[in-house]
């Protein structure tokens, strides 16, 4: 599946689960990778991905808040935690 965002690097993205309507925002999304919803346990590709930037409004993230890698397609296919890689 094809996601938005095309670059190599990380982006902010938003997702829509599609079963159950549940949103979300990542400052780890990444193009061509999804994230497992928590309820439903699919994967959901974002529908909305920016670069990322200085956060305003609600794009603020917290950089102390763990990444939840085993939801995380980007992870799990790198088999490590995706955060330190740019590519």
């Amino acid at each position: 599946m094809s996601t938005p965002y095309k670059g190599k690097g990380r982006c902010f993205g938003e997702y829509r689960c599609p079963q159950c309507n549940r949103g979300w925002m990542s400052a780890n999304s990444w193009a061509n990778y999804g994230q497992e919803c928590t309820q439903c346990k699919i994967n959901v590709m974002p529908h909305k991905q920016r670069p990322l930037v200085k956060p305003d409004g609600l794009d603020k993230s917290d950089p102390n808040k763990r990444h939840p890698q085993e939801l995380c397609q980007k992870c799990k296919a790198l088999g490590r935690y995706c955060r330190g890689t740019f590519y």
